[in-house]
């Protein structure tokens, strides 16, 4: 079963973006800020992050830098989720180490085959 981890500073999102992700099969791990975000990262080396970007203790920007920077972690697909819609926002988020910049409000069938498409291209990647 394919772990992911949710990092996200709302309850709510976290609530169904994980309910989603359970109804699909996914094993789920969750974190508020981004200083757990890396830790849990490291600790559990997940199959794929969903990673927002304003955070507390450190932005999703930087988590993002801080993955891609450890051996261990780096190959991790990151799926950044944010409210920041606007064009350097996603080329910013793109050039830290994201595989995909999804805005807000998220679309669950959307996220669903994003993840399955960027875990099935880890597997034969």
């Amino acid at each position: 079963m394919p772990s992911v981890l949710i990092v996200d500073d709302s309850p709510t999102i976290r609530y169904i973006t994980s309910h989603a992700l359970q109804d699909s099969g996914y094993e789920v791990l969750t974190a508020n800020d981004g200083a757990s975000a890396v830790e849990l990262a490291a600790e559990h080396l997940p199959d794929a992050i969903l990673l927002d970007v304003i955070l507390p203790k450190l932005n999703g920007f930087h988590v993002c830098r801080q993955i891609r920077a450890n051996a261990q972690t780096r190959h991790i697909p990151i799926v950044m989720i944010t409210s920041k819609d606007k064009e350097p926002d996603r080329d910013w988020g793109m050039e830290q180490g994201a595989d995909v910049y999804i805005t807000k409000p998220v679309d669950q069938q959307e996220l669903l085959a994003t993840l399955e498409s960027l875990l099935e291209a880890k597997q034969h990647g």
